[in-house]
């Protein structure tokens, strides 16, 4: 069974406002910046090969009572691992949680060993903000996308 706590290695946050990328759990150079998509965003520092592991999302692991409660707001930083077990980024998150979506990413999420890898799905440039596809269910309420992408669906929900 998965513990309800934060990753024992993950230093506290100094400053809840106070975004920051966690280099244990970055593979790659990342600058955290204002993004035209959405608040914060994360750009690579260099240049990020493809087919790579970027970012683990980290955070506290809550059950799905807790999500329900957590999920309410403008900004949550919520990411479901399975039927059970969602990861709050903005408990003890590794700077993930900033990444923002894109219909026409230049990462994917993928779960391994209840782990939440980010992977490169192409070369990324220095200097490029790093995104990923929420995918959020078409079974909850649409939330507008931002991206600016050519091939933008207009919706973070899938279709």
């Amino acid at each position: 069974m998965v513990p309800i706590r934060p990753h024992p290695v993950m230093p506290p946050k100094t400053n809840s406002n106070e975004p920051r990328i966690d280099p244990t759990y970055a593979r790659f150079r990342m600058i955290l910046r204002r993004s035209p998509i959405h608040g914060w965003g994360v750009c690579a520092g260099e240049t990020i090969p493809a087919r790579r592991k970027v970012i683990e999302y980290t955070g506290e692991l809550i059950n799905r009572k807790e999500t329900k409660l957590r999920g309410v707001g403008s900004h949550t930083y919520l990411f479901t691992l399975n039927d059970y077990w969602t990861v709050d980024g903005s408990v003890g998150g590794s700077g993930a949680e900033y990444i923002n979506h894109s219909c026409e990413p230049n990462l994917r999420a993928e779960i391994v060993k209840e782990h939440i890898l980010y992977i490169s799905t192409r070369t990324i440039a220095r200097g490029e903000e790093l995104t990923v596809d929420y995918r959020f269910s078409k079974k909850v309420d649409k939330v507008l996308c931002r991206c600016g992408s050519g091939k933008c669906r207009g919706t973070i929900n899938l279709v």
